[in-house]
């Protein structure tokens, strides 16, 4: 007999070689009806995998994260299947689970696909899923996985077998088809009731642009087909909601290829957004006791060797910058932190000066594969809201939660309201991905999840996601669609101190090192407002409305009252244009509308007569006539809802 624990503690005595499915059956049957996959002792299985040893078991679904991913990770099984007997003799490489769906590598050859063929390689899928084929893994000899791709012809599988070891090689079974593969699988083929090709793109192999080009195939399958038709319709949304196609309805930003890739260019109403955001958090990290610093846009090379940038990202970011003097290069700045320790060494500081607190929104460079540039959330050149706190280590927890305080104000008043936390921290088993001493690591990491425990924050470990020199905790966003996106960070930072010699002297007068904490609320301006951007479809909290209003004048006689509207309103700080335009109010009000304004002020005849203005929502809400003053307190009561203090 083995000692399986459940997730809730319980622990349940089965014999040897029993497996999940039949532990999920001594649970509940409609449990076992929908069980997919499994997790064993921190390693995912399938569910027929017979359990040998005594260990803690999870049991996922579809309504699982782990679920889904082996329900997409089986379906790129599929479809790797489906286009191999469509498309014979092309050599596939490799095909995970992603976020939402998956997608498959594939060397095509002289082969070409397009949106044309993706019903038939739905229906082949499907036609394969029907099968209910079963997933069966078997581990085999290196030897006899490489014969098995060289006799295929497939450098890229072969490539990926001799960076393996005899021992952890397994293939993955299903009908005909043969696939190399480290387990997560569901059941069987049936299990997978709709199945939709999304899109094709280019991808280099493995990422590398000096490798050969291949075809992404990227998919997407539900248990119901109900599922991919509510999928379809999130999507459709989702592109309406586009940031790319949004900021240019809005005019906010464009890009220049003569100015360069991933280099957005910030339009006046851009700008202006911006603005707002800059200093709506300049407000409240002045309240927190931030000082404001301004560092230049280079530095010598000299100083992100010593942050150890240059060695971590060197010879993938932006090459240095010679200078007419021998051996002096420049480098454009990846990173806003080498400047602050070089600030904060300015100066001899004591205990009693701690915690000091620089704050910059400072414009960094880094260089990104032209590929995996996506209008504002990857680009080249970003600008961060960063901030670094240099403290003792004894302020170091009521620091790391007075930052938490703001992102979560931060959040709040910007409509992002379901999110969770998560604390990322080294991979054990790659000590050399980063730098520092093993005890700084730990102390930091324990600070970190004490914190979060003590704010009530729901957070998960995440092994690996840590900095190269520090672990952070990410917040994790989800949008309006459902969609998670990495929104603010905070990081606990032991290393850069010791790199930089930062020193403080202590109540014995002795010298000792600071703590180092990086913190970034909206973590990179381009970033967050594309986000904030798909997630409220371009309607802005009314704070942060570049223009909050429009005036419309019936007619062109009434063009004195508006402009005196107008005036009205900039004295009651409202944010407001006249449209003059010699064109129907009805189709102002189509434009406005268009544009997401707010509010449209109309004036004509009768509220000249009245002094009144009559006021329309944007979405088609009548708000009647009222007076400049009854409306100005309507917009702060709104403004006030979502605008908290900090």
């Amino acid at each position: 007999m083995i000692k399986i624990t459940l997730p809730d503690g319980a622990i349940k005595e089965v014999a040897k070689d029993t497996t999940p499915l039949a532990i999920a059956k001594s649970i509940s049957e409609g449990l076992a009806r929908n069980v997919i996959s499994a997790k064993f002792n921190d390693t995912v299985v399938e569910v027929y995998t017979p359990l040998t040893t005594d260990g803690t078991l999870t049991l996922y679904t579809w309504n699982n994260d782990e679920g889904k991913k082996a329900f997409w990770h089986s379906s790129s099984h599929v479809l790797a299947q489906a286009l191999e007997e469509l498309y014979p003799g092309i050599k596939l490489t490799i095909g995970p689970a992603i976020e939402n769906g998956f997608y498959y590598d594939v060397d095509f050859g002289a082969n070409v696909i397009s949106e044309k063929d993706f019903p038939k390689i739905e229906a082949k899928a499907l036609e394969i899923a029907r099968g209910k084929h079963d997933f069966s893994m078997r581990e085999v000899s290196k030897q006899e996985a490489l014969d098995f791709y060289k006799k295929q012809g497939n450098e890229f599988k072969v490539e990926l077998i001799e960076n393996l070891t005899d021992g952890e090689i397994t293939f993955c079974d299903h009908s005909s088809f043969t696939d190399l593969c480290r387990g997560g699988h569901i059941p069987n083929t049936g299990i997978i009731k709709a199945f939709k090709i999304l899109s094709v793109a280019g991808a280099y192999w493995r990422g590398n642009e000096n490798n050969p080009q291949l075809t992404r195939v990227y998919g997407i399958s539900f248990p119901k087909q109900k599922d991919l038709k509510e999928y379809l319709e999130l999507l459709e949304e989702a592109k309406k909601r586009d940031h790319r196609k949004l900021g240019k309805e809005l005019g906010l930003f464009t890009f220049s290829q003569k100015v360069g890739q991933g280099l957005p260019l910030w339009l006046p109403k851009g700008a202006a957004l911006r603005e707002r955001l800059e200093d709506f958090l300049k407000r409240a990290q002045k309240k927190a006791g931030y000082e404001m610093v301004v560092t230049p846009h280079i530095g010598q090379k000299e100083l992100y060797v010593t942050s150890g940038h240059y060695a971590k990202y060197g010879e993938d970011s932006f090459q240095p910058i010679k200078t007419p003097k021998e051996d002096e290069e420049f480098l454009l700045k990846p990173m806003n932190c080498p400047h602050h320790c070089e600030v904060y060494k300015n100066s001899p500081w004591s205990y009693k000066d701690l915690p000091i607190r620089y704050a910059e929104f400072g414009t960094v460079y880094r260089y990104e594969q032209s590929g995996e540039l996506h209008g504002l959330t990857r680009v080249r050149g970003f600008t961060q809201d960063d901030a670094h706190i240099f403290c003792t280590p004894e302020q170091l927890d009521e620091e790391f939660k007075n930052v938490i305080d703001l992102v979560l104000y931060v959040f709040g008043s910007l409509g992002f309201e379901n999110f969770t936390a998560q604390v990322s921290v080294r991979d054990l088993e790659n000590p050399d991905k980063y730098i520092g001493n093993v005890d700084n690591w730990e102390k930091a990491e324990q600070a970190i999840i004490s914190a979060a425990k003590e704010k009530g924050l729901d957070y998960v470990v995440e092994s690996g996601e840590a900095a190269f020199y520090g672990p952070k905790l990410d917040f994790m966003v989800k949008d309006a669609l459902g969609r998670q996106w990495q929104l603010g960070t905070i990081q606990v930072d032991y290393n850069l101190p010791e790199r930089f010699d930062l020193t403080y002297k202590g109540s014995d007068n002795e010298l000792h090192r600071p703590v180092m904490i990086h913190r970034a609320p909206f973590g990179s301006m381009e970033r967050f407002i594309a986000i904030l951007l798909e997630h409220t479809g371009g309607n802005f909290p009314l704070w942060l409305m570049p223009q909050q209003c429009i005036v419309l004048p019936v007619s062109e006689k009434h063009e004195n009252y508006a402009q005196k509207v107008l005036n009205s309103l900039e004295n009651h700080e409202i944010r407001a244009l006249i449209d003059n335009r010699n064109e129907t109010v009805g189709k102002k009000i189509r434009e406005a509308e268009l544009k997401k304004i707010p509010f449209m002020i109309i004036v004509g005849e009768q509220e000249e007569v009245d002094n009144t203005i009559s006021v329309r929502k944007h979405g088609g809400e009548d708000l009647g006539s009222i007076s400049v003053k009854d409306f100005s307190d309507l917009i702060k009561k709104e403004i006030n809802s979502t605008l908290k203090s900090f």
